[in-house]
């Protein structure tokens, strides 16, 4: 069975810049208001092996599960700051994100 590359930075590599004009056009972000109002960006991620755990209901997301991203627009300490403050999650948590259920 063949392996898959690591995309890990080797030991005692510094962590490359973050580059957030194209997080938001290599993903093709667009923008969507929150509950409060608030601003994201939010775009469609291309499948990887990664797992991350979906601020909504706390469960894992594969990477290869369809998914979206989402960040804000903006932050006191700066773009940087937002885009790093992305997270993953689940297509319906994030729709039903700040909505009560009647």
């Amino acid at each position: 069975m063949a392996r898959r590359r690591s995309t890990k930075r080797p030991y005692g590599e510094p962590h490359p810049e973050l580059d957030v004009d194209a997080l938001r056009g290599g993903l093709g972000a667009r923008r969507e208001t929150g509950p409060r109002g608030e601003e994201y960006f939010v775009a469609v991620p291309r499948p990887n092996d990664k797992v991350y755990i979906c601020p909504g209901c706390g469960q894992e997301i594969d990477g290869e599960t369809p998914h979206l991203v989402a960040w804000p627009t903006g932050s006191i300490f700066g773009d940087e700051a937002a885009a790093a403050a992305r997270r993953h999650w689940h297509t319906n948590c994030w729709n039903s994100f700040g909505r009560t259920r009647g």
